[in-house]
């Protein structure tokens, strides 16, 4: 059973280990990126067993402890890894690329799965963590168009964060970025519709946040440090990007007769079964069950094959293959083709028992 200790396992022990990177080097920062590479690429292969279930209403008071544990350990990686890349820690040339290139990995991979579980999270404290970890990595506009935008729209149109079928990603990737930055903004701004001051608004803490973070990284540590904020803040983002693309990739919800667009169902998320990666990212890759309940912990998200399309391999490793469209579209496009025809299917159905 995947219980809340391999979460903490899977979770905590990156961070240990980026942290004696950035501050011995040597072997550290080989085994920092192998964890994260390598160890889960294997693990995933080799106990092929997917994580029994938990009941999907059990509660978890202790992994939204992790969450603010691991929302936390973020920031500490991010002063450490900066310091080690571009401060005076003495590492050689190859051990800072290594520890940067993990911890490149680790926001992108865990720090982003935090940061999306914590914006989910009733308590106040934890939803601004969730934001303030976006922020930092330049990308704070995330936190509302995942919520107010994607969550809303996702397999239609209006969704900028959903790939079409036959969309390459980086094709795919201009577009989402600048239409989930407009597209949060706009909800944001219906919501607020001129109630409260200006500095209030969201997009006020993801701007100025992410101003103040270049403008103390350029002052504190020059060219050096500014450049490895924004080499960070990219490698994550192109992550996230990444996330949403192999996730959501050709799966679209329908257009009912009157008009309306059909509820957000089991498939209409791509999902993975693979144990290791799955506790790694905090179950993301279980993620048609986040879009049917966004409210389900974490660890309680439900996997069925049957309703739920299943990517052939583990979600970093699809990551990987679509950032080489051809091969990606081969893969992909039949599967995406074939959930297209059972989904027809069963709309017809409902319209003959009407």
């Amino acid at each position: 059973m995947q219980g809340l200790r391999l979460f903490t396992i899977a979770t905590c022990l990156p961070v240990v280990l980026i942290l004696l990177a950035a501050m011995l080097g040597g072997a550290w920062a080989w085994i920092a990126l192998g964890y994260l590479t390598v160890l889960t690429f294997l693990l995933d292969r080799l106990i092929a067993a997917e994580a029994a279930f938990t009941d999907p209403d059990a509660e978890f008071p202790a992994a939204d402890t992790l969450l603010t544990v691991l929302g936390l350990s973020h920031f500490a990686l991010y002063a450490a890894a900066l310091w080690a890349i571009a401060g005076p820690s003495g590492l050689g040339g190859i051990e800072r690329f290594l520890t940067g290139f993990a911890t490149g990995l680790f926001f992108g991979q865990e720090s982003h799965p935090v940061a999306h579980e914590l914006i989910h999270r009733p308590s106040r404290a934890r939803r601004l963590l969730g934001r303030l970890i976006y922020t930092s990595l330049l990308v704070g506009h995330h936190a509302s168009a995942h919520l107010r935008v994607h969550h809303v729209h996702v397999g239609s149109d209006e969704d900028p964060n959903s790939a079409r079928r036959g969309e390459g990603f980086y094709r795919y990737a201009l577009r989402a970025s600048a239409g989930s930055f407009r597209a949060g903004l706009a909800a944001e701004n219906r919501l607020r519709a001129g109630r409260k001051p200006l500095w209030t608004h969201p997009y006020a803490l993801y701007l100025g946040g992410a101003a103040a973070l270049v403008g103390g990284a350029l002052v504190l540590g020059g060219a050096k440090a500014l450049f490895a904020v924004v080499a960070l803040s990219l490698y994550a983002q192109m992550q996230i990007l990444l996330s949403d693309y192999v996730q959501h990739y050709g799966l679209r919800r329908a257009t009912l007769p009157d008009g309306r667009t059909e509820a957000v169902g089991p498939h209409h998320s791509w999902n993975t079964p693979h144990w290791f990666s799955s506790a790694l990212m905090l179950n993301a890759p279980r993620h048609s069950d986040h879009h049917v309940t966004p409210s389900r912990s974490y660890p309680a998200l439900q996997l069925d094959r049957g309703t739920m399309p299943m990517l052939p391999l583990p979600l970093p490793l699809m990551a990987t293959i679509a950032l080489f469209p051809t091969l990606w579209r081969r893969m992909m496009d039949r599967r995406c083709a074939r959930w297209r025809e059972r989904a027809d299917q069963r709309a017809l159905r409902a319209m003959a028992g009407e």
